[in-house]
């Protein structure tokens, strides 16, 4: 995500406020900090002065430092619109009134992006086999634990899928951003991180530098859906088309020169339509997760069991028929 970075827009008027006052003057465009906030509003000022001409309002960045609070801020109407990660905008969508309305295409064309787990490339550590054999001696750069690429994916096709939790494999666990994370694996301040594939291609960017030059990768996650783009559902009809059409026509229409290379610094090729069905695969990771815990859960009695993991699996069963259908 800009990995795992959220643009949002919000009323810089009271919290009370309807959802996109026409009399409103100015917004804000958060971002959640997945990098540092120089780097964001360097690389996407031209955009967001694009997008205040296109709504006809004054439009500022606001940098926030987690994803909660962009959540709680779209439940609580001081976010109209939110660039999340998968997980987080499966929790705007379920608390917050959000709807997937776009995600992003990266510089290849690729529907998505890959989290990965990484060391520096002086470190003796060759293989996740490694890793888990030495936990109690290595200290782990996570990620946010809204993040789909730094805790929900990892969490799921690394560490359940080999039997470990990271908070008691480590030594130490820290919780950051994924520009820290790099930096920390680069620095040698902790000895193995999660990362994503949008993060080191921004990294290069930013830098000249080669990450893969410089770390070593240890495990590469299934694809993971590209980064969605959640409005509130409760804005107007034709505030909603006018924000759809402004990102997925960015950089096609009669300044497209100018607008990809816009594009090309935030390592985007463009925004495509979407909608809450890109949800349904890490809404099956975080059903596996439950079913897996309520499995090992010696405290529930049987019939309790039994009644959550049918629940569970009724769940996961609809999810199943919902991409067969689509």
């Amino acid at each position: 995500m800009l990995r795992r970075t959220f643009l949002a827009v919000v009323a810089s008027t009271v919290v009370a406020m309807p959802a996109f006052a026409q009399d409103a003057k100015t917004l804000n465009i958060g971002f959640i900090s997945t990098e540092s906030s120089s780097n964001l509003k360097s690389a996407w000022q031209p955009l967001i002065d694009d997008l205040s001409k296109t709504l006809g309002v004054t439009v500022k960045p606001f940098f926030a430092s987690d994803y909660a609070g962009i959540i709680e801020g779209m439940r609580f109407n001081k976010v109209q619109i939110a660039w999340f990660g998968n997980k987080s905008a499966m929790e705007a969508v379920d608390r917050a009134n959000g709807e997937v309305f776009a995600s992003v295409i990266d510089k290849d064309g690729n529907p998505g992006y890959w989290s990965m787990l990484i060391v520096n490339k002086d470190s003796d550590i060759k293989s996740v086999e490694d890793v888990i054999k030495r936990g109690k001696e290595l200290s782990y750069g996570a990620g946010d634990p809204n993040s789909t690429s730094g805790t929900a994916v990892p969490g799921y096709y690394l560490w359940a899928a080999n039997k470990v939790e990271p908070k008691t494999l480590f030594k130490a666990v820290r919780i950051s951003n994924h520009e820290t994370n790099l930096l920390s694996v680069l620095n040698k301040q902790v000895d193995v991180a999660v990362n994503n594939t949008e993060n080191f291609e921004r990294y290069r960017i930013n830098t000249g530098k080669n990450p893969y030059d410089q770390v070593r990768v240890l495990w590469k996650s299934p694809l993971i859906p590209a980064d969605p783009i959640v409005y509130r559902k409760d804005l107007p009809a034709d505030v909603k088309k006018k924000i759809q059409t402004f990102f997925v026509n960015y950089g096609k229409g009669p300044d497209a020169a100018r607008e990809k290379q816009v594009l090309a610094t935030l390592t985007y090729q463009g925004f495509r339509p979407s909608t809450d069905a890109q949800l349904v695969p890490i809404r099956q990771i975080e059903l596996a997760k439950e079913k897996a815990r309520i499995e090992t859960d010696t405290t529930l009695a049987a019939a309790d069991k039994q009644k959550q993991l049918a629940d569970v699996s009724r769940r996961l069963a609809d999810l199943d028929k919902a991409v067969s259908t689509q």
